[in-house]
Order: C-alpha cells, then structure tokens, then sequence
C-alpha cells in the first residue's frame, strides 16, 4: 500500500506530491519497520517492540486459522475450490493454498473490505462469483473478510494436488526477434546502379526504379509546371498559390526554378502551421478534459504554437522528440521546451473521480501516456502490453511497467512561461514534476494526481498488484547488453523532478544501443505517408508483425540513416523527397500498367488524392481574400472566424461538425493514417454552408466586372489554371442564365449579377479539382 491506511489520503492533501517525492528517492519502509520507527528509541526499545509485535501477529493468526478452521474452509471448498485449484484452476486463480492465492494479488491484507475476491463475492465486479450460481450468504462474506483481516491463514492446504505456481519467468528477448526489420541498426544502404536511366532524379529514385523495372512498369513523365507549383504549396503550406505566383512560377527559364520554389516554401511560417496539424493528429491534443463535463484546457494551445515554431525554426526531429517526453528536465530554460511537455497532458483525462476511481485513473493516464509514445515516436502498439505480454510483437508485461513507471511522477501543471519573447510571461499547460497539480474536482478529497510507486498489475488490474515495476524501457530495443542504467540520468542538486522521463528521451533517440534507429524510420515514413497518401510502410503508427511490412525496405533504410547522419533534419527530407522524379511525376492513368500494379504500391504514378478538412476550408478562404493569417494565439470553436483551421479549438465534445464531415480525427488516440471518405453530407456542406456562401460572396466581389475577365480570373484562382475555350463558354452562358433566371424574380439586375457571380465562385469551390490534389 502507498500509505499506511490509518493515514486518509484527504489528511494527506496536497503534501501527497512531496511525500511521493520523498519516498520515490528513499524507498518505502515495510510493514514491519513502520511498526518498529513508532517504538522506542534505544536498541532495547525497538527489540521490545518487535517481540510485542511478534506476540500480536501470533495471536492474530492463531485467530484466523481457528476462523478459517469453522467456518471459512467449509465455504470456500463448497463454492470456490471446484473452479480455483481443485478439479481445475480457472482465471489462472486459485485457492488451493495461501501463498498461491496471496501471490494473485485478489487479498488485500491490509484493507480487507476492498479485496478483489470480496468484491466478486459482493457482485460488485464482474464476473460474480459463484459463477451463475446465488450470492453467498452475507455472513458469510463477512466471516472470510474477518478472515483476510487476521491474515488469511490456512490450516492446511485445500488441495492435497496443489502446487504453489511458480512465479512467471520475464520472458527472454530473442536474436531472432531482436532481428525483425523493424528493429534492426540503421545500416548503411547504397542506391541501385541502373543501366539507360534517364529517369532517376536522386537516389529515392534509383531504389523506385529498380523496383519498377523488376515488374516490367514504366513511370511516369514530369508532371507540368502548373501541376507542380499546386502539388508544391498544398503539401507544404497547405494553401493554394496566387495566380500570379503561378504565372512567375511557369514562366521563370531557370532549370533550378523548382528546387528553388521549395526552399522558399520551407522558409514560409505557414509550412510550420501545416504540418504542426499533421502532429497534432499524431499527439492525440485536444484542448479540453473529455468524459462527460469535458471541461476547457484554455492553456493547451501553447502546445500546438509549440510545434509551428519548432517546424518553423528547423529544430532537429531528436530534439524534437526528446523535449516532448522531457524538455523541463533537458532544457529547463526553454519555454519552447517546456511548452513541448503539453505533449504528454494533452490525452483525455475524467474530472470526477470517487476515491475508488482514483488509483485506476492514474494507470489509465500512465497506459496512454506509454501508448502514444509507442504509437508517435516508435510505431509500436504497446498499450496491448497493460494486460497481457504482447500477442505478436516482443513486448511483455514486464517491459510495459517498467516503461510506465519512467512516468511515474508526471502530471499535468501549469507554468508562467514568455513563450512569445515579449517579457510577459503567460500561463502554460505544461506535463512536468514537483510543481502544483492543475485543478481537479477531486482535489478536496485526496486526489494525489500521482502515485510514489508503479506496480505491474494482473490483467491490467490495480486490485490485482504483482510487485513494483522498476523504471526501465523496452528490451528489444536495448542492443549489445545495454541495460536500463545505461541510460540512467543523475538528478541535479535541487531538482523537483527525477529524470526519469530524461531518460527515456535518451533511450528513444540512441541510434547506436536504444530505439533511435526504429525512431527514425517511424519518422522518415511519417514524411513519406503526407507527401504520397500512403507510407512506405502502410500503417505509419505500427511496425509491428501486424502491420504492413515496408513496400520498399532498401528506401525506408536509406532515408531513416541519411536523416540521422544529416542531423535529423526535417526540411531537407522534404526537400530530397519533393525534388525527386517519383514525387514530380504526373498523376495520369493508365489501365495495362493497373493491372500489374492497381493500388499503386510500387510508384507507377503519382496518386491523386482529396484534401484534408483543414486544408479544404482553409483554400475557401484564401482564394475569396477573407483570410487571416495571423500567427499563434488562442484558438475558437466558430468556424466562420477566417483564422486558418490549425487555430480550431479542439473541444473533445464539441468537435467541429464541418470538419468531421471531411474526416477530421476524433482525437483520442494517436492516428497515424486518416479516413477519407466520399459523401453525400460533403456536397450538401458545401452547398449550404454560411461560411461557403460568405466566401463565394465575397470572391465574386474581388473578381473583375467584365463576364470574360470574371470567369479567367475565377478559374485562376481556384484550379491555378485558364479555363478552356469550351470550359469559359459554359461559364460564360450558366453566369448570364442565373443573371436572367433571379431578374425574372424580380431582383434588380445589380443584385441578380452579384448573385450569379456568387452562384458560379461556389460552384468552383465545390468542384471535384478544387478538392484534390493532382
């Protein structure tokens, strides 16, 4: 137990968190050295106490097994053994005799009345026990809850055949799967050396071609300039280029003028707040509790600023990585750093807890926290690991709570932090150690936010405690005899935290003995995935044995070392990846080379695909000159506020009914790979939406006067091309039809223009190649 239980956790109060400070660095006293620090102080004294404390416990037994002797043997043969250790052992639970059923963990002998085995006899969990036969008498649950507060002594054994289980051996990690691709060192792959290839761009494309010409397929030519530039600022900056951009763009001679395109696009800040959005479905954040109040985090924003201005400034994925798990304790005088941590807080969590709920919320904020990491950074799905070892890939219980315990002290805060560089400092939501637990409900009757030590638990099951989980990481990833220690930070004089989480942040970017070299290949295939609709590995949050193996394994190999050996660079992996001929080919189709290849997994073309919810509204506003590009700052829940959606605020029960219905995340879990669908609500969104409408209003008035004019300038915006001479006629004659059609019903003909004009802006907007990349 975490506290002697005459102490109530609502006495203890907020001093819980320096108590569990405490004891974290000093260990806990046991049982019996707590009975003898309340003795004397003299050698004789404690001596003195401990032959009374002897004598009592003496007695207490003498007690229970008198107990268990009359009445309590006779209930538990006739109801329980049959099923728990005497024909057969259901539940891998048995009765059979004490120590095999104190090492189940379902008595609690120091609290007897909350013990798992007298809540199934009580019905008050599940399954009720007797299975599917009557509750027992309510005598006799109390006389066995008497018993297990003498100390569940046997007479006996209740099974002559009984066998005390051995306890479970910590499954060993194998060569063999320490040898699964996914887990291998990075290795240092060399391109293919093709013959005639007058194709290739870079290396990507040598590992492409080599695949493509081992299934007799030709890729595709360039795609056009036009094509290019579109492609171009949608995936970087998530915004359509103006026409004049285009025009300069298709004009410009320079046989460089591309990779130049690129650069300036990298340098833009909108490039942060595109693919910040990307994170932020990988960091499951939302801006509110979840559960039934879902009460606001009106501070978590800071968070989602964090990841524009890291994206923007370039900073290195590791560190990238590492102050997400633990930039208090790396760079503590960051408040980029520090703002990171928001990574951890941002799951949901319930706002109202009974005391019975207490314990069992904190395991499940420590198995998100373990399953996002695994999820965002290492693409594995540990959160299988609470209950259970690992079905399929080798992660067991053992290394599940060790990984837990390395959150042990993490809780969600708030810190006066100047995240802007004004000299104003602004509260932040922070997930860090030893400062003020942020406000619970629950606080008024002992809520202690965290608890001093994690325990591996049975099936997941905090009644069901097996012994404390030591702070440590995932074997299979600690290479040539590396252990924990390894990684082990001392802990700086004065420090409130206790660099456990530090790390795990060294363990989780160490390419050469921790999981580095999985880390970045998780992240090069991340990159991959949003610039082609689909990764090299298809399932961008597992690379386990149940997810997708990778499509090209010598790419995937070379792109995750170059980035490392290149400084975990995230521009110039755009970079390499948008200037090669794979990325720049066209999008056209064409049904032989289908057949061989009709999902396209080898690279034959460029995929089309629709654009994102954030991306689809953002374009709205931009081509009708409404929006507002201002940076950073609080969010808001009107989706006719003309901000870029990035700055949506994400209310957990009150998610953005426009942006759900173009496949936005529920943000709950990490999502690695969005839906996207095709429906009727889509189109009836943008046939009725006010903010669609004010849109095209307000692009019709921007547009020139003359139909001609009009109608170039409208396609030129939206599509980034001309119209056709037959696309320009149609235009022409459905803007002068609709002029007619609303004059004959009685609007003057200013007002029947400008409903039109606004009638054909929405029609664009709501076209099929306005809402697909090519």
């Amino acid at each position: 137990m975490l506290f002697p239980k005459a102490t109530s956790l609502a006495v203890v109060g907020h001093s819980v968190c320096c108590a569990g400070l405490l004891l974290g660095i000093i260990g806990y006293p046991t049982r019996d050295a707590i009975g003898q620090s309340s003795g004397d102080s003299t050698v004789e004294g404690r001596k003195a106490g401990n032959v009374t404390v002897a004598a009592d416990h003496a007695k207490k037994m003498e007690r229970g097994r008198r107990l268990f002797q009359d009445h309590v043997r006779g209930v538990l043969v006739r109801e329980c053994l049959p099923c728990h250790g005497g024909k057969k052992t259901e539940g891998d639970f048995s009765l059979a005799a004490r120590d095999v059923l104190l090492e189940s963990g379902a008595v609690d002998l120091d609290d007897p009345h909350e013990s798992y085995m007298l809540a199934l006899m009580r019905h008050e969990e599940s399954p009720h026990m007797p299975h599917e036969r009557p509750k027992l008498k309510r005598q006799d649950i109390e006389r066995v809850q008497e018993w297990i507060a003498l100390g569940a002594p046997f007479d006996r054994p209740l099974s002559r055949r009984a066998v005390p289980a051995p306890k479970k051996a910590i499954p060993n990690i194998t060569d063999a799967e320490r040898d699964y691709w996914a887990f291998r060192p990075l290795t240092r792959v060399e391109p293919p050396r093709l013959d005639r290839d007058g194709w290739s761009r870079t290396a990507i494309d040598k590992f492409i071609s080599a695949r493509l010409r081992e299934v007799a397929i030709e890729p595709n030519r360039m795609a056009d300039r036009r094509t290019l530039i579109r492609r171009a600022y949608f995936d970087l900056l998530g915004l359509p280029p103006s026409p004049e951009s285009v025009d300069r763009f298709v004009a410009d001679p320079d046989p460089l003028a591309y990779e130049k395109l690129i650069d300036r696009l990298l340098q833009s800040p909108h490039y942060g707040e595109r693919w910040a959005r990307h994170w932020i479905d990988v960091a499951r954040f939302a801006e509110s509790h979840g559960y039934e109040q879902d009460y606001d985090r009106p501070t978590a924003y800071h968070y989602r600023d964090f990841l524009i201005r890291a994206l923007n400034a370039d900073l290195p994925y590791n560190t990238f990585v590492r102050w997400q798990i633990a930039g208090d304790e790396l760079a503590p005088d960051s408040p980029m750093a520090w703002a990171a941590t928001g990574f951890l807080g941002a799951c949901a969590f319930p706002t109202q807890l009974t005391e019975a709920e207490f314990e069992s919320a904190r395991y499940n904020e420590l198995d998100d926290f373990v399953s996002t990491l695994g999820g965002a950074f290492l693409g594995l799905t540990l959160g299988c690991a609470r209950c259970h070892d690992h079905k399929y890939d080798p992660v067991s219980q053992y290394d599940y709570y060790r990984l837990a315990a390395s959150f042990n002290f993490a809780i969600r805060s708030e810190k006066k932090l100047d995240v802007d560089g004004t000299g104003k400092p602004v509260a932040v939501l922070v997930t860090s150690e030893g400062l003020k637990p942020l406000k619970h409900h629950a606080d008024g009757r002992g809520f202690p936010h965290f608890y001093p030590q994690t325990y591996q638990l049975n099936r997941g099951d905090v009644k069901q405690k097996k012994g404390v989980a030591q702070p440590g990481f995932l074997r299979v990833l600690m290479r040539d005899g590396k252990q924990a220690d390894f990684w082990k930070r001392d802990v700086p004089t004065g420090s409130k935290s206790h660099f456990l989480r530090a790390s795990v942040a060294d363990w989780i970017t160490d390419t050469q003995y921790g999981a580095g070299a999985l880390a970045a290949r998780v992240a090069v295939n991340r990159v991959w995935h949003y610039h082609f609709g689909r990764g090299l590995v298809a399932t961008p949050n597992d690379f386990g044995k149940q997810g997708g193996a990778p499509s090209h394994p010598g790419l995937l190999e070379y792109l995750a070392d170059d980035f490392v050996r290149s400084g975990w660079q995230l521009k110039r992996l755009h970079r390499l990846i948008m200037t090669s001929a794979v990325y720049m080919q066209s999008s056209a189709f064409d049904e032989a080379r289908a057949k061989i290849d009709r999902e396209n997994r080898w690279r034959w073309r460029f995929e089309p695909r629709r654009l994102e919810a954030e991306v689809i509204r953002d374009t709205i506003l931009s081509v009708s000159e409404r929006l507002d590009e201002t940076l950073y700052g609080p969010g808001s829940l009107d989706v006719r506020r003309p901000r870029r959606s990035v700055y949506l605020f994400i209310k957990r029960s009150k998610l953005v009914p426009m942006m759900m219905l173009f496949d936005w995340p529920e943000h709950l879990v990490s999502i690695g790979r969005r839906a996207s669908t095709t429906t009727a609500p889509q189109a009836l969104f943008l046939m009725n939406h006010p903010m669609v409408i004010d849109s095209a209003q307000s692009m019709a008035a921007h547009l020139p006067h003359d139909i001609d004019a009009f109608v170039d300038e409208a396609y030129r915006r939206v599509y980034q091309r001309r119209a056709s001479a037959g696309e320009h006629e149609a235009a022409v004659r459905f803007v002068t039809g609709q002029q007619a059609l609303y004059q004959r019903q009685g609007q003057a003909g200013p007002a029947a223009s400008r409903q039109a004009r606004t009638d054909w802006c929405q029609a664009l907007l709501s076209s099929h190649e306005a809402l697909f990349l090519e």
